[in-house]
């Protein structure tokens, strides 16, 4: 019986902490574990016995870090490391043998520089050499970042028949360290039919209890948790973890309780904590819990449920009609579409559709590269409109999230063309209710398509709560009786369907004047028939006011909260936006330059209107004003966002990118590189650590502050470390360190600066530090993030007033 089979019906045990039992071992400080593979097998042999015997069901090969970027200078190929590993997994004689992998080591763009194709090919490269050594399991733990899963997942689909299974692993915010929260999660990789989703790693059974509740809600396929022993603290100079073995079990008892099918341990979890758990978890009853048939779309950090509350897809980004936005199409300058993008985010969009068809131009390359564009900049979930199905392909690989496909007909080659790529991408499809016959005039003609395309879905594997149905809208000018046939039609689709219904609206007042009177009526009528969402202007105040209204009086806007907030001040529709044509206002002009504009392009993180804005205010202004009274305080209300945890990681990268852009032109200005920094800051990622995506981060946000920033790079040696700081004569260090393993040499990186006399304060951080931490090795300061890193900078060089 495969894994795949086995979970559906019976729980699955899987082992614990490697790490911690090779530390225990005498793995050193730094030292790469999968090296043990093959210089020490009978270590890693005896350690898989020991959780076999524990109770554990399937073994996890000794392979986490097998990619070719973090064994680079290792001295062994990919292959040999995970060959070894796998086949000493299997030698151990559970009933399954896991390939592990774990995150690359980079940011995936346009975070970072990991292009989605490269860490593909690298995902391969592991599948294949652990399929071809006997893995029965491709785990992907510990993954902060949906787009680099996706990789991942795609990579073991195309090239393997492994089943996946995925765990995220989520900080105390409930969200991963790129801002993915469990929501988006279970929606987007049960989408992409992995065959196990969860969380591992970062805190204790505890503390990961909400977490769990929300991806069981959401989740379509079982979910794995392994929590790690607790929270980690500073006990004789070594790290160990605050619950035993007998409290870890009392908790997963509760999380099984809860129909989590696949159960196991993380940091710290010795072949005891396996032990008691098995014994204490077998007792309970095995159950699927049923999850929560909703209609749901996500990017990488927000998911919209249809159930929840009218949902408003924003329609300008579609050159229909639109001058500017072709031209825009054509010259590739994708700019304009991010600024549509956010004045629609900006205007209450819940989701964006995207149209990029123009015979002219490659609608493929186009379509993906303007979704790349677009989810840099906003997190709204988007709608790739598009009948090609090369160009909805294009668009929908490399998306970050679950997207919603606009559209399928009901011809039986448009099903055949895009039902496959929205099962095998998860995607929600926009259902039109036409034929080979065109659009039905009677609303139970159009039924009959919406139900054929309904029941075609469920043929490939696709749910009806995947399925949004269209009922079309036709002119009133031209189809003037036939206008309520769409309203009626939505009724039937309601009653006798139970799916989701959207319009795209506009259509119904093409060829009338005063159209958004006609649109805004028509949408209210569609409301009253049971209609979920709609295609609209929500840059158009007639429109917004419908929905805003709507939702007070059907109890979607509690406390008609949303509604009081935009429409306190409002008196008549005289200076409501619109010129006396009732037309809406184009807010996505170009930069102007405005020393009021450039504070919200950064916010937004919009770095060609950044960078214009900066080029005219250079006219007026010295360099010193713009950085002190504008890129700054942009940038601290972006951070104090983050802070909330009402901004995450993205929106902090597009800002500083932002800020960069304008940096860039101030210093081509004056011909002078690095004048007037504030100072200078040495980083550095700890001898023995390979890991330097967070303080890389802090160092974007640091040289968008104005600090000179020397970065000395990952796994330096601490005489590197001392002889950069004494020779710079700096104020201020800041060490990574992502391994518990690295501790230590971060301790005695610090121990080695003051014995060479240097008074540098010193901040550390890192995934596996805490407060506790910086007495242990002997720091100043706590770095949580690089917001809080720039504090610290700020108050060491007299910056905090």
């Amino acid at each position: 019986m495969s894994v795949a089979e086995y979970i559906k019906h019976n729980r699955l045990f899987f082992d614990g902490a490697m790490g911690t039992m090779l530390q225990k071992s005498g793995l050193e400080p730094g030292g790469l574990p999968e090296v043990y593979n093959i210089e020490k097998p009978e270590t890693v042999l005896e350690i898989h016995k020991e959780y076999v015997k524990a109770g554990a069901d399937v073994i996890t090969a000794n392979t986490f870090q097998a990619n070719e970027l973090k064994l680079s200078d290792c001295g062994y190929s990919v292959e040999e490391i995970i060959t070894a590993g796998v086949q000493l997994a299997k030698k151990s004689g559970a009933k399954f043998s896991a390939l592990d992998i774990g995150p690359l080591g980079q940011l995936m763009e346009p975070m970072g520089t990991l292009s989605f194709d490269d860490a593909y090919e690298m995902f391969k490269r592991q599948l294949v050499a652990g399929e071809k050594a006997g893995a029965d399991i491709v785990l992907f733990e510990t993954m902060s970042d949906l787009l680099e899963v996706k990789a991942g997942i795609l990579a073991a689909r195309e090239n393997t028949n492994l089943p996946v299974f995925v765990t995220m692993t989520f900080q105390e915010d409930g969200r991963t360290f790129v801002g993915c929260d469990p929501k988006s999660v279970a929606v987007t990789l049960s989408g992409l039919g992995v065959d196990a989703l969860g969380v591992n790693c970062s805190l204790g059974p505890k503390e990961l209890l909400p977490t769990i509740d929300e991806l069981i809600k959401y989740s379509r396929v079982p979910v794995m948790v392994q929590p790690n022993a607790g929270l980690p603290h500073i006990e004789n100079d070594k790290t160990v973890y605050n619950i035993l073995a007998e409290d870890f079990s009392n908790f997963m008892k509760k999380i099984a309780e809860k129909g989590v099918s696949v159960i196991g341990g993380c940091c710290g979890t010795t072949p005891e904590f396996i032990k008691e758990t098995r014994n204490l978890v077998e007792a309970v009853e095995f159950f699927s819990p049923e999850y929560e048939h909703v209609t749901a779309v996500s990017s990488g950090t927000k998911t919209v449920i249809f159930d929840n509350a009218v949902t408003v897809i924003g329609e300008r980004i579609n050159p229909t009609g639109k001058k500017k936005l072709k031209e825009k199409l054509r010259q590739q300058d994708f700019g304009y579409l991010v600024s549509e993008a956010i004045s629609q985010m900006h205007n209450s969009a819940d989701v964006l559709d995207v149209n990029c068809g123009l015979p002219e131009i490659n609608e493929a390359e186009t379509l993906a590269k303007t979704v790349s564009e677009i989810q840099a900049a906003v997190n709204l979930p988007l709608q790739l409109d598009s009948s090609d199905k090369n160009a909805v392909e294009a668009g929908i690989r490399k998306y970050n999230g679950k997207p919603i496909i606009n559209s399928v007909n009901g011809k039986q080659e448009s099903m055949d063309a895009i039902f496959p790529i929205a099962k095998k991408y998860g995607a929600v499809v926009v259902g039109l209710c036409l034929d080979e016959t065109g659009i039905p005039e009677t609303a139970e003609g159009r039924y009959k398509i919406a139900e054929k395309i309904v029941r075609t879905a469920e043929t490939y594997g696709i749910p009806k709560e995947d399925i949004i149905i269209d009922c079309l809208v036709l002119t009133a000018s031209a189809q003037q009786k036939l206008v309520i046939e769409t309203i009626n039609a939505i009724k039937l689709v309601k009653e006798r369907l139970g799916v989701k219904t959207v319009l795209g609206v506009s259509n119904v007042s093409f060829g009338l004047p005063a159209r958004p009177i006609l649109n805004s009526v028509f949408l209210a009528a569609g409301f009253g028939a049971g209609l979920d969402s709609a295609i609209v202007n929500p840059m158009s105040f007639d429109i917004m006011k419908t929905v805003r209204g709507f939702k007070v009086l059907n109890n979607q806007d509690v406390d008609a909260v949303d509604y009081i907030s935009n429409y306190a001040d409002y008196v008549s529709e005289t200076g409501s936006g619109k010129d006396s044509a009732g037309k809406v206002s184009d807010n996505t002009n170009a930069a102007k330059g405005t020393n009021e504009d450039i504070t919200s392009y950064i916010i937004d993180g919009r770095r060609e209107e950044t960078g214009i804005a900066t080029k005219e205010m250079l006219k007026d202004l010295d360099p010193i004003k713009i950085i002190d009274n504008y890129f700054i305080p942009a940038l601290d209300i972006v951070g104090d966002r983050y802070e909330k945890g009402t901004a995450f990681l993205p929106q902090l990268i597009q800002s500083a990118e932002a800020v960069k852009c304008g940096f860039e032109i101030i210093r081509d200005s004056s011909k002078k590189e690095g004048e007037n920094k504030k100072g200078k800051i040495v980083l550095a990622t700890v001898k023995g650590d390979i890991h330097d995506i967070g303080k890389n981060i802090v160092k974007m946000l640091l040289e968008n502050y104005g600090y000179d920033v020397i970065d000395l790079g990952k796994d330096v040696p601490i005489e590197s470390v001392v002889d950069a700081v004494i020779q710079n004569d700096i104020k201020l260090v800041g060490l990574s360190a992502l391994m518990t393993t690295t501790v230590k040499s971060m301790k005695d990186t610090i121990s080695a600066l003051r014995e060479a006399g240097s008074s540098a304060k010193v901040v550390v951080g890192g995934a596996v530090l805490n407060e506790e931490y910086v007495n242990f090795v002997g720091a100043d300061y706590y770095g949580k993030d690089a917001r809080a890193t720039v504090k610290i900078a700020n108050e060491i060089f007299g910056y905090d007033n």
